[in-house]
């Protein structure tokens, strides 16, 4: 287990937005040991999703069973919020000797790094976007999301290029600055004095099950039509075709899945829509879940094989056909999405389906 907090050695405290964040700090703790020291303080800024906020109170309990402090931020809970919360976190991050935090991206995140005088700091997964976070890190790159890169900087994006790039440079090592990347995620650059640590989900194994294994095969849903990426009525016709050719018969939603879009999954799939009151590493561990599980290019590509390692269960990822891209998506899309699946390993590989 996780050593309780207030043992002696340095103070870390994490910054996250997401429960899979949370969960991939839980197990950055769970493999630090009795080398952590200090006790963690867990932050949650939390977003106003409430499918999301759900997750990350589930997550909390968890983290407060493993002996760690966890403080929760109504981060957004209205336009005084954010000088708030960062007012009442002066303290505790001046004060802290390791900052761990789970989205670089974040301007929240970034502007609390300007703060900090901590000379460690980790960043832990948040989905495939730590594949593109190393790679920009790595070329000396600003910091911006996959599926945004390309596009018009917007004013907003220039009032803050300043805390940003004062970000990156914080998580550049040197001198007495110590940086690590804890991470699941295949890294085809390393950036130059950054510890890279395996991921191997040790806590989730350690924690949860093995699962129960049903005969059927399960489907992973995904953002990437939210976010602008897919075009929805492509989206649902491949889904059809996935299911109907594998036999599926429960969809897990992504939380940031929208509402519209699952009822009418649901309505012209017939799949059963669950959503995941924890993250799906989590869920799948704690089973029951079908033998085979069907997903799109995302994070569950890597983090379910490491989660299930042992288990008979198959994970089988669908490309993505560009000819589902939406006319707004990045130019970096497609190519993000192949190297997303193209890297994944214990993976089987499905091609595109029809999405007519």
């Amino acid at each position: 287990m996780s050593p309780r907090a207030g043992s002696a050695g340095p103070h870390t405290l994490a910054f996250v937005e997401s429960p899979v964040q949370l969960l991939n700090v839980l197990e950055w703790a769970h493999a630090r040991g009795h080398a952590l020291g200090g006790g963690l303080t867990l932050v949650v800024l939390s977003p106003i999703d409430p499918m999301t906020r759900g997750q990350l109170r589930r997550m909390a309990e968890l983290a407060r069973e493993e002996g760690h402090e966890v403080r929760w931020e109504e981060a957004r809970g209205g336009p005084a919020a954010p000088f708030q919360t960062i007012g009442g976190l002066a303290g505790l991050l001046r004060r802290a000797d390791r900052i761990v935090l789970g989205d670089p991206f974040s301007r929240y995140v970034q502007l609390l790094l300007t703060i900090t005088r901590a000379r460690e700091l980790v960043v832990v997964d948040d989905g495939t976007a730590t594949m593109e976070f190393v790679a920009q890190l790595a070329r000396g790159e600003r910091l911006v999301r996959w599926h945004r890169k390309g596009g018009r900087r917007g004013p907003r994006d220039l009032v803050f290029a300043p805390v940003s790039a004062s970000a990156r440079r914080r998580l550049t090592p040197g001198g007495k600055r110590q940086v690590e990347i804890f991470s699941s995620m295949p890294m085809e650059e390393t950036p130059a004095g950054v510890t890279v640590t395996a991921n191997a989900f040790a806590w989730t194994r350690f924690r949860f099950g093995p699962p129960r294994i049903t005969k059927g095969a399960d489907m992973v849903g995904t953002s990437l039509v939210e976010s602008g990426v897919v075009d929805g009525d492509r989206y649902l016709a491949a889904v059809q075709s996935l299911a109907k050719a594998h036999g599926a018969t429960r969809y897990f939603a992504h939380r940031r899945e929208s509402t519209e879009k699952l009822h009418r999954l649901a309505v012209e799939t017939g799949l059963e829509i669950v959503r995941p009151d924890l993250p799906l590493e989590l869920i799948a561990r704690r089973g029951p879940i079908g033998r085979t599980i069907l997903s799109f290019p995302s994070t569950v590509v890597h983090t379910l094989p490491l989660a299930l390692a042992g288990t008979e269960v198959r994970v089988a990822v669908c490309d993505i056909d560009p000819a589902w891209l939406t006319e707004n998506a990045s130019p970096r899309a497609q190519g993000f999405l192949s190297g997303v699946t193209g890297t994944a390993r214990d993976v089987h590989r499905l091609s595109a389906v029809s999405a007519v």
